[in-house]
């Protein structure tokens, strides 16, 4: 007799129980991932608004 694949660590699991749970791993194992979302990220405006740029402006700075 071979060593189970599965085995119940605490309490006590019917044979159907067994079944039932290896079943649904298989499954589980078996189904194709969810494709990747295609949800697209807005590129970043290319200008500023006056309004949220800082006040002062360090001499050395070039913007």
């Amino acid at each position: 007799m071979s060593t189970p694949d599965i085995r119940v660590e605490k309490g006590h699991a019917e044979p159907e129980e067994v079944a039932a749970l290896t079943a649904l791993l298989l499954a589980r194992a078996a189904a194709q991932p969810l494709p990747a979302s295609t949800h697209r990220v807005r590129a970043r405006a290319g200008w500023r608004r006056l309004e949220r740029e800082p006040g002062f402006r360090a001499p050395h700075s070039w913007h």
